[in-house]
């Protein structure tokens, strides 16, 4: 603060209005030394002239209540009331005052400082006093809001803060006031704490070199990713030999047992037409046919005897009837009949021989 001051009594006694001061406009270089920046909204003015000059300057949260209701001719209190903020907000560690408008800022200032007398609307005359002139008055309560600031600094925040800019000190007197002449006093510039570079370029160039790192290390996982495939797919496409071999042999295995139950199935169930080779023995006495009821003639035919032979017996619950035949009748049966074709009827669905007789 005590740089800062010095600096607006350097520019003020040159005849020079800042117009801009904020804490972004202000800059510290490692050696502890502060610089006043950012001169784009700074003018000259004389204070033995009464110059008018725009009220469109200060940023908002640091602008004074008569540039906000309009005035057009100041003078050095401007920069002071910023300066004011300033000390506040670094003792607070936060903006006092954060309007975002301007009618929401004047109710700020007259919520903290108090509203403006009767005389200073008289003197003044602002061309927006009618519209922003508050309906109650407000009672002053800086000393009660910063009540845990330092003793010495609420005098001088209280004086740079002042609605009037009248009643507002200049640099010259707030650099004599108690908060810098009574203990503790202000350290030396060189023995400030030092902080890493903080300009927006520094900033800029560390963003883009963090963006440029971040892309190469997508890049670098895209192509650790597209090998870890490649090489998944390889492993799944070309199976190692050994594994090779031992399916051929588990389905060499699979194929000799299929074959032997297909092969043990069919002895136990041979072909419709070879029914007759397989069947029950005759009786022990061998004399005679053994019969369990009577014939099935379901599927019996005009053109050939559908007389049971003597050897014909009858098995099963679902009463299929097969013969067996004896050698001489095979014999004397060969020469007379003959195969023609199988036939397939669809109300058995099993397979059946008939056999003509030749003509």
């Amino acid at each position: 603060m005590k740089q800062l001051l010095s600096g607006l009594e350097h520019c003020h006694s040159r005849g020079v209005l800042h117009r801009d001061i904020k804490g972004s406009n202000l800059l510290i270089d490692n050696e502890g030394i502060l610089k006043i920046a950012d001169f784009g909204l700074a003018t000259f003015y004389d204070p033995k002239i009464k110059q008018a000059m725009t009220s469109r300057v200060v940023t908002l949260w640091y602008r004074p209540p008569e540039l906000l209701l309009g005035a057009t001719v100041y003078g050095v209190g401007i920069d002071l009331w910023s300066a004011g903020c300033i000390l506040a907000e670094l003792l607070a560690g936060k903006p006092i005052m954060p309007g975002r408008t301007e009618v929401e800022q004047l109710h700020k200032i007259f919520k903290l400082c108090g509203s403006p007398s009767e005389e200073y609307w008289r003197k003044y005359r602002l061309p927006n006093a009618t519209i922003f002139k508050p309906q109650q008055p407000y009672k002053r309560c800086i000393l009660e809001t910063y009540k845990d600031f330092p003793p010495s600094s609420l005098p001088l925040i209280e004086t740079l803060l002042a609605i009037d800019p009248d009643d507002r000190c200049t640099a010259s007197a707030a650099l004599n006031s108690e908060f810098f002449t009574t203990e503790p006093y202000a350290c030396e510039p060189s023995s400030l704490p030092k902080y890493p570079p903080s300009k927006e370029l520094d900033v800029k160039l560390r963003d883009e070199e963090a963006r440029r790192q971040k892309a190469l290390n997508g890049k670098a996982s895209a192509v650790d990713g597209a090998k870890k495939v490649r090489v998944r797919e390889r492993g799944r496409a070309v199976p190692a030999p050994e594994a090779n071999a031992e399916i051929q042999t588990n389905l060499d295995r699979w194929r000799v047992v299929t074959h032997a139950n297909a092969k043990s199935k069919s002895e136990k169930f041979p072909p419709p037409h070879q029914d007759g080779a397989v069947g029950y023995p005759q009786d022990a006495s061998n004399k005679g046919p053994v019969s369990f009821g009577a014939p099935d003639t379901s599927f019996s035919s005009g053109i050939f005897n559908s007389k049971p032979s003597g050897t014909v017996r009858n098995h099963g619950a679902a009463g299929l009837h097969r013969g067996r035949k004896t050698k001489k009748d095979e014999s004397q049966m060969a020469s007379s009949w003959k195969f023609m074709r199988p036939f397939k009827p669809s109300t058995v669905g099993l397979s059946m021989d008939l056999l003509f007789r030749s003509k």
